[in-house]
């Protein structure tokens, strides 16, 4: 089981560290110590239901099609490969800080429709979730421990990020950091399509 496990939890907790709007969103209302548990289970969930899509959805076309699971294994890996590169130049580039804006605390209402539209109307959490988790998934002996170890991987981060906020303040206040954290995010990218390629 753990060979399943770790794997998923490992790829999902990548994916998840991508900087992006959803991220800044949940680091920001951490640092304001606003409807943080609501938003960080939101975030928690929709991950689960759209990682439980993928690990279903691609496991029973992989037993039904043998072809389709090597197309996705290969282009689970260029996605990987492209994923990387855009890290690795937003390391090089730099230019990205977080700055908590201080603004009112707003609703709970509105807070969920702003966390559930950059999640769900954000193409890329399909191609992470959806395609990308789904894929690989199939690639693994136990399909459902790598699922539940991606969707652990979605909680623990988001929980962490949420209630973390207020540590974590200074530091990815510094664009260096966040380089520093594209950067490791691109190696992993890669280092997981090159075991992709190779299997």
């Amino acid at each position: 089981m753990l060979t399943s496990f770790l794997p998923g939890f490992a790829l999902s907790l990548t994916l998840i560290l991508a900087i992006g709007a959803q991220n800044a969103f949940v680091l920001r209302q951490g640092l304001r110590r606003v409807h943080v548990f609501w938003v960080c289970l939101t975030c928690a969930l929709s991950d689960a239901i759209l990682i439980a899509g993928g690990v279903a959805g691609f496991g029973a076309l992989a037993e039904a099609w043998p072809w389709f699971e090597t197309v996705m294994r290969y282009g689970g890996a260029a996605f990987l490969i492209w994923y990387g590169y855009l890290n690795a130049r937003a390391a090089w580039r730099g230019g990205v800080a977080l700055e908590a804006d201080g603004q009112g605390a707003g609703s709970l209402y509105k807070s969920l429709l702003t966390v559930l539209a950059l999640t769900w109307l954000n193409p890329h959490v399909y191609l992470d979730t959806v395609v990308l988790i789904g894929s690989i998934s199939a690639q693994y002996p136990d399909r459902l421990a790598f699922g539940i170890g991606a969707t652990l991987a979605s909680f623990c981060f988001f929980f962490s990020l949420g209630y973390g906020a207020r540590l974590l303040g200074p530091l990815f206040a510094i664009p260096l950091s966040w380089r520093i954290l594209d950067g490791l995010i691109a190696a992993t990218m890669w280092g997981i399509a090159a075991k992709l390629l190779l299997m």
